[in-house]
């Protein structure tokens, strides 16, 4: 009898693996994105997620801002002959710097500036989580002194809200909203659902109780206040409206960053894991106590987030659509 087979994720780390030893991606190569992976294997975001976390977790790759994950060089060079008079490069990248100097930049690479922390700080988010944000791990990417970073944002949650910023100011809304209502509040609330797609940890990140200053989300809210005041609704239950659909898309959202978090420790993606819980929901059915989930259990269900998403906001909107009635009859 065989063994057990492969997590679906570690299949495609071999492969990858496989590629990049072979020379097939050489270093500085491109990986898949995340989005490719999932699409080429056919996997979730959480288990493409997993691969390249893997992939950097053994030193192959490593996150580049701006560019992606690459394929990281080989860490033991290959020597070529020097004049004894002259140190290599790899002598000199070695030897200790002077006390209190951070290390200087390889060659070629920008200076540090703003911009370029925000960016690497988003590409670990986006492929490992908010959790493996830290100061020092975004000089690591950058290949800075951790202190230089304060000279640019004044601490981890500032970073974070700069985050946040950055990632929205990528999904800006049109200049002037559809003229009907409800499509100009589609609009608005899927281009959310597609930010915190791409960005997973935009949704735990984001607090509704004490939010964050993020200017670039401000024309969301003046879009959904001005439309829903230009058809009747007073600012007060506009904002609230704001304020529900925004909650509703977020909540949805909390849980691509949760299972991804889920799937890194347990390895199985949710598809995997939902087998594993299977045999003991079947063994309570079977005492026939709750008919309408055995029926539906027999059918068959499959959770799809985009579906429920989208499910949920007709439904919303629908309810919308009765109270501005009511304030037009009113």
């Amino acid at each position: 009898m065989g063994g057990r087979a492969l997590p679906r994720y570690s299949q495609i780390v071999v492969e990858l693996r496989r590629r990049i030893e072979t020379g097939e991606l050489a270093p500085g190569d491109r990986l898949p994105s995340t989005r490719e992976i999932t699409k080429q294997w056919g996997v979730a975001m959480a288990t493409a997620t997993k691969v390249l976390t893997e992939l950097r977790r053994e030193g192959l790759v490593r996150a580049l801002p701006g560019v992606g994950t690459v394929v990281e060089a080989p860490s033991r060079p290959v020597r070529t002959a020097r004049p004894s008079s002259a140190p290599s490069a790899a002598s000199a990248a070695s030897a200790p710097s002077a006390p209190g100097k951070a290390p200087d930049a390889p060659s070629g690479q920008s200076a540090l500036t703003l911009e370029r922390i925000i960016a690497a700080a988003v590409t670990v988010a986006d492929a490992e989580g908010l959790a493996a944000v830290s100061m020092r791990r975004v000089a690591g990417e950058l290949r800075a002194a951790p202190m230089s970073l304060y000279r640019h944002v004044a601490d981890k949650d500032d970073l974070l809200t700069r985050m946040m910023d950055t990632a929205i100011a990528e999904h800006p809304l049109p200049a002037a909203p559809p003229e009907g209502w409800r499509e100009a509040i589609e609009l608005a609330a899927r281009q959310l659902w597609e930010l915190f797609r791409r960005h997973p940890w935009f949704a735990p990140a984001l607090s509704v109780t004490r939010p964050q200053l993020v200017t670039s989300a401000l024309p969301y809210s003046e879009w959904i206040l001005a439309v829903l005041h230009s058809h009747g609704l007073d600012l007060h239950s506009a904002f609230t409206a704001h304020l529900m659909l925004l909650n509703y898309a977020r909540g949805i959202a909390v849980n691509l960053e949760a299972d991804r978090e889920a799937e890194a420790h347990s390895g199985l993606d949710s598809e995997e894991w939902t087998d594993t819980q299977e045999p003991a929901l079947l063994e309570i059915l079977a005492t026939g106590r709750f008919p309408a989930l055995s029926r539906l259990a027999a059918a068959g269900y499959h959770l799809d987030l985009d579906a429920l998403f989208e499910f949920g906001l007709q439904r919303l909107l629908d309810g919308l659509a009765s109270l501005l009635d009511e304030n037009s009859a009113g």
